[in-house]
């Protein structure tokens, strides 16, 4: 089943013997290599990923030149979130429109998350389906933008309090979008024992109509945070994925391969889960702007976009202003709600 049939499906209760969805989160960690990229395919193929997931962005649309890491800097050294960015934004149309032919070749599903609106207009034409970054939660003007392809989305909720999670579905359902959610938290890697996987079960509470997943950050050990999120209700799994855990860098330490890949899929194939074997699990009360410790570095040294204010009678063109990875100065939680 495609990404945008599972998420038309609209509800969020799904049967105790049905298989997740699993996103391959290759990101960037082709580094400019087609080939690579391509092996990333392939690879994710062969373990039996259902999607693969890529990053579509350019670093001077994407972050201030300061903006300090919120990353393991034991793991990856480098210092701003530009400088990082920068090293990995040299995929474009071109490239990417390879990867989807070569996507179908091998018969997984090809996704892209989009950062700018340059992105988005030409991923239009290789996705069914649009991810939004948790950085975009926030960002109105974007969220709107990708509604108005009327395609169905995937929206994450890393660092979010529920004000914004709620912001952010309204938004949404003006346009009559359907949308499906993925708790993540943004500590990169997260400790098992942070993941916080209960909020699967509240946010399933909370917006009982929607399909609701969980993109992972924790290291890939023996899945088991992965296979836990599935049993909580996460018909969506997404998880980083490399071709080698060995590699330096930000994202190839805390990514999956495909042996992991195999492994998650036979830890869910032995489970039993009769309804007298599995009867439930409490649902988490989830507390109006509360957000987790292991979120807050991410709010503090944001990879959420941040806007400028702009004095009464200056005239901007929409779509000439464009959204950054910023220097946190102070922080206001809706830009663009007023």
């Amino acid at each position: 089943m495609t990404l945008a049939k599972t998420i038309l499906q609209g509800n969020s209760d799904r049967g105790l013997d049905s298989m997740p969805t699993l996103i391959a989160e290759a990101g960037v960690n082709h580094e400019g290599s087609l080939d690579t990229a391509k092996r990333l395919i392939a690879e994710a193929t062969e373990g039996g990923a259902d999607v693969i997931k890529f990053q579509t962005y350019r670093a001077d649309t994407l972050a201030s030149r300061h903006s300090p890491a919120y990353w393991d800097t034991d793991h990856e050294p480098t210092a701003s979130q530009y400088q990082l960015f920068q090293k990995y934004d040299k995929f474009w149309k071109a490239e990417f429109e390879s990867l989807k032919h070569y996507c179908d070749d091998c018969g997984i599903e090809f996704l892209s998350t989009p950062f700018d609106l340059e992105s988005s207009e030409f991923l239009n034409d290789l996705m069914g389906v649009f991810k939004i970054s948790s950085s975009d939660i926030t960002n109105k003007p974007f969220i709107e933008h990708l509604c108005s392809f009327g395609k169905p989305l995937i929206l994450s909720t890393g660092a979010s309090n529920i004000e914004e999670i709620d912001t952010a579905i309204s938004w949404i359902n003006a346009t009559e979008t359907p949308v499906a959610l993925l708790h993540c938290v943004l500590n990169y890697p997260t400790l098992e024992v942070n993941a916080n996987l209960r909020m699967i079960k509240g946010l399933k509470k909370r917006y009982p109509d929607r399909i609701v997943g969980y993109s992972d950050h924790t290291l890939p050990a023996d899945m088991r945070t992965l296979e836990t999120a599935w049993l909580l209700g996460a018909t969506i799994l997404e998880k980083h994925f490399t071709h080698d855990k060995t590699l330096p860098g930000n994202d190839h330490y805390h990514s999956m391969d495909k042996h992991d890949l195999v492994i998650f899929r036979e830890n869910i194939s032995r489970q039993n889960l009769s309804p007298e074997i599995f009867p439930g699990i409490i649902f988490v009360r989830i507390s109006p702007g509360k957000i987790s410790p292991e979120n807050r570095l991410s709010r503090k040294f944001p990879r959420r976009k941040s806007f400028a204010e702009i004095s009464p009678g200056i005239f901007v063109g929409y779509f000439r202003i464009i959204s950054y990875f910023a220097v946190p100065v102070a922080r206001c939680p809706l830009p663009f709600a007023r």
